[in-house]
């Protein structure tokens, strides 16, 4: 595996800027599981919504590459993530997606934990045993703005910094008070990067998303990183919402990791929706002001997000292989909004289902042509496509120094 990181290291400093990457980086399983290694097992990742473990004892579940996390409310009130491995023979503890529980409790041979993690009960273990030696392991874990945010690592990242830019944008969607009011789960067969560059463009949407063109702009001032302070339209739209109190100019973070905007959709339209009109009647939070468009929240690995007035779509990527990425979106509305008299379901998750299906089949035919010998890397197109340079040079800047074990930037990035 030594020689496959230098390998990797050599092939990110030989690079071309604002190119696609080498084949290897999208095929190859040991530079997926560096991937995982340095990306994944060592960065903040988005796991759900505060909403979804509301009541002591409420807990869901996921996987990252080799970990099973258990992410719960304890009794305290504080939501919590644990290793979902039993300190006696190491199976999983949580075998179900979701769910409620007094305690976790084994189902091998029933050692039962506190929601905290503490082992409360291990039977015939022996009078010198100690309960308190072998409680679940911890995770590190973090809410904002109704978010749940895991890291893997023995010593997390900061997380007060992306903390301190992001709440302001969420905090008016009052997201803490939501439900779920629907979660769909895809398998893309495609590398978990081809997902994000994907998404980081719409220079592919007129030709492949009809429904969700209805509602939301193709034009590269929204989806990439260059143009909106000079667009009239975008500047517009972010005076008319911040005198109503809502944060709306573009932030990105010093690292390119995460970013916040929040984008005007077509015309007169509100929501993603066919009609363009609100999917929900009872609007999140506060928010009274009509056409707030859609506040885009982007942090690396995990999640993109459209938090608009009537209700947020959110999307977590977690890796399943060199060639394999789940992806699972959840629809928030407001916590009291009844669904058949404030919201039919299939008229909110119309646009978005067909939008994922539709993303999944370009994703799995941009895997299949990587797949091919023949493929080398491409240029990204310099208006529609920065949002996936940007993307790209994240990914190096993140990857490479863990690489060579030191802080040093590519110089081949700008």
């Amino acid at each position: 595996m030594k020689n496959m990181r230098m390998d990797m290291l050599s092939r990110l400093e030989g690079r071309q800027p604002e190119m696609s990457l080498p084949r290897e980086f999208y095929v190859d399983p040991d530079y997926f599981q560096i991937d995982l290694d340095e990306i994944w097992y060592r960065e903040w990742l988005f796991a759900g919504h505060e909403c979804e473990v509301a009541k002591h004892g409420s807990y869901f579940t996921l996987d990252v590459g080799a970990y099973s996390v258990i992410v719960t409310r304890a009794r305290d009130g504080r939501i919590r993530a644990l290793h979902n491995s039993c300190r006696h023979r190491g199976s999983r503890v949580c075998t179900a997606a979701k769910g409620t529980a007094a305690r976790l409790v084994c189902p091998y041979h029933q050692w039962t934990y506190e929601l905290d993690g503490r082992l409360m009960f291990a039977r015939d273990m022996g009078p010198g045993f100690k309960t308190e030696q072998y409680g679940l392991k911890p995770v590190h874990c973090e809410t904002v703005g109704g978010y749940v945010f895991i890291c893997l690592a023995d010593e997390a990242p900061d997380f007060e910094t992306f903390r301190a830019a992001a709440l302001p944008y969420m905090a008016p969607h009052h997201l803490g008070r939501t439900k779920v009011a629907c979660e769909t789960t895809i398998i893309e067969k495609g590398n978990w990067k081809l997902v994000w560059e994907n998404n980081r463009e719409c220079y592919h949407c007129s030709a492949n998303h009809p429904e969700l063109c209805r509602t939301f702009p193709e034009r590269p001032t929204l989806t990439g990183i260059d143009g909106a302070d000079s667009d009239p339209e975008i500047q517009a739209h972010w005076q008319r919402c911040e005198a109503a109190g809502l944060p709306s100019r573009f932030e990105i973070s010093g690292d390119g990791q995460y970013r916040t905007m929040r984008v005007p959709l077509l015309r007169d339209t509100t929501s993603f929706t066919l009609t363009g009109k609100p999917a929900v009647r009872r609007p999140l939070g506060g928010i009274a002001t009509e056409r707030i468009g859609s506040m885009l929240l982007y942090h690396y690995p995990t999640t993109w997000n459209h938090l608009l007035g009537d209700h947020a779509t959110t999307f977590r990527v977690l890796p399943l292989g060199p060639k394999e990425t789940q992806v699972t979106t959840k629809w928030l509305v407001h916590e009291e909004a009844v669904e058949g008299g404030d919201y039919d379901v299939t008229e909110l998750t119309h646009v978005w289902n067909q939008t994922n299906d539709q993303d999944r089949r370009i994703v799995e035919e941009n895997q299949r042509g990587i797949n091919s010998p023949a493929y080398e890397p491409g240029p990204y197109a310099p208006d529609h496509e920065s949002g996936v340079v940007q993307f790209v040079d994240w990914y190096c800047n993140a990857l490479a120094p863990r690489l060579k074990g030191s802080g040093v930037r590519l110089s081949c990035v700008a």
